[in-house]
């Protein structure tokens, strides 16, 4: 390997590197770039690099071979030119010999010959990856910790009643994710899920038969943990209420209407015991809680002696604890405001996702334009004007929500934040709607956003499904808290009534 640089007087300085390689190179981001002889390389006016990607990013020569000169290295027949955009050495060796010509500035970017303008970068392309990274550690930690105290491993039953194959996929990630971080899955097949054999003809369940039973028989099942449903089965309000069927102390996915409620009214704190109650605080009135609740939010997420966090629908989270690792959340500020001066977009107003994502962002403090197909909506914990009673508050004690008359062309305008779940694969966001600089989320199996939605975007989230799985099982473990929580409280009930 061999690299030579000569600077010139506009500033710019050019690299040529002689690498070893065979005739096809796995490269990423290349772009077409010509080169004058006026930036100081002699009879090299015609020379044009042009990178198109094949198949897996193979990068292949387009063009005839010309000849540079330079004093500090030497021209060899029959050798190939490419852009390459990133600094050496490459890790490259052996085979053909061939140079590289990296363009570089020491000021700016450079022009393209063709329009003279310097080309806008592209926004960042953010991976689930290393999101999920960030928690996977102390969730292995936690079950360990919990495999040693209670003699076995946390265990979670998903149970399959369909013959989708989205809902499939998800339950094979689920279990490799928890094999491989310990914790003890079974999947229970039931209805569509199940696939018998007579003579050559293989007959399929149906779909929905059987769900409520398999949940009924996980409740009660005290060697069984935390419990999930791969929905859709029936859609509507009759997975509604298979989501109520499901015990809140084994509901890892957050579902159930208790969850849901403290979620909506900003109760980020809880008594297990109130999770058996018929209300949803139990014999406390619900000024106090909300009292209690807003104090220790503004100082830090610390829960206050005797309560212990509430369950957050696992996706909801995910997408929070996602904006918060890209940076969108100010640490700054006190806890359950940090999101305060953003505003974000959240695409589909589903009951699952986009609905209770909307109010835990603006609980967080972020102004939430909530879009759905007939309607768009503002949810905010901040006053739009004075009262009769006196000036203006800092903030309700949770979201409210006021219509909206924006477009969502204007809505996108405004947002610092554009998160997308519409389950459709012909529903793109435009590009040219966006904000620049914003950050882009995508939450849909299906690819909302254009290709070239990173034109626009500073960040590009295409996927948060691995967050989802942390947040999942970090449900998990807090589920198995509130029931030992109960334990001790049923046990200490018992010792004083003797």
């Amino acid at each position: 390997m061999f690299a030579g640089s000569k600077r010139f007087p506009n500033g710019l300085t050019h690299y040529f590197t002689i690498c070893t390689k065979p005739n096809s190179y796995n490269l990423r981001s290349f772009k077409k770039i010509a080169v004058d002889s006026d930036r100081g390389i002699s009879d090299a006016k015609s020379i044009r690099f042009t990178g198109r990607r094949l198949g897996h990013t193979q990068l292949q020569p387009v063009g005839e071979t010309q000849s540079v000169e330079s004093p500090r290295i030497q021209h060899r027949p029959n050798t190939q030119f490419y852009p390459y955009p990133y600094p050496y050495p490459y890790p490259w060796e052996n085979s053909l010999d061939i140079y590289y010509y990296h363009l570089m500035s020491t000021q700016s970017a450079a022009p393209t010959a063709e329009t003279g303008e310097i080309p806008a970068p592209s926004g960042k392309l953010i991976k689930a990856d290393s999101i999920a990274a960030k928690f996977r550690s102390d969730i292995e930690q936690t079950i360990r910790e919990r495999t040693s105290s209670a003699g076995r491993k946390p265990k979670l039953v998903g149970i399959l009643a369909t013959d989708s194959k989205p809902s499939e996929s998800y339950a094979e990630f689920t279990q490799k994710t928890c094999d491989s971080i310990g914790v003890d899955f079974v999947l229970k097949r039931v209805g569509g899920a199940v696939v018998t054999k007579e003579g050559d003809q293989e007959i399929r369940g149906v779909n929905g038969e059987g769900v409520e039973e398999a949940i009924i028989e996980a409740n009660e099942d005290s060697n069984i943990d935390g419990i999930m449903v791969y929905y859709p089965i029936f859609g509507g309000l009759q997975d509604h209420y298979l989501q109520q069927v499901v015990s809140p102390f084994k509901d890892v996915e957050g579902l159930h209407s208790k969850f849901h409620f403290h979620l909506y009214h900003n109760v980020r704190f809880i008594r297990p015991k109130t999770l058996l109650s018929s209300s949803p605080f139990g014999s406390i009135s619900p000024s106090s809680v909300a009292a209690a609740n807003t104090k220790s939010i503004q100082q830090d997420d610390t829960p206050p002696p005797g309560t212990v966090k509430s369950i957050i629908p696992c996706t909801p989270l995910a997408i929070v604890k996602c904006l918060e690792y890209l940076g969108v959340y100010n640490t700054i500020l006190s806890y359950g405001d940090r999101a305060y001066g953003k505003t974000i977009t959240v695409i589909n107003r589903s009951e699952v996702v986009g609905r209770p994502l909307a109010a835990l962002l603006a609980n967080d403090g972020a102004r939430v334009f909530s879009v759905d197909i007939d309607s768009i909506q503002e949810y905010t914990k901040r006053p739009t004007s004075n009262t009769n009673a006196g000036p203006r508050r800092l903030y309700h004690p949770r979201h409210v929500v006021h219509p909206c008359s924006n477009t969502l062309e204007e809505c996108l305008a405004l947002s610092d934040v554009v998160i997308s779940a519409v389950p459709s694969v012909n529903y793109k966001v435009k590009t040219a709607n966006l904000k620049d600089g914003c950050v882009c989320v995508n939450i849909s199996s299906e690819k909302n956003f254009e290709k070239e939605v990173r034109d626009k975007a500073s960040l590009y989230l295409p996927s948060v499904g691995k967050v989802t799985i942390m947040m999942l099982l970090r449900n998990l473990m807090r589920l198995c808290q509130y029931q030992d929580i109960l334990r001790e409280e049923n046990s200490q009930a018992s010792v004083a009534s003797v």
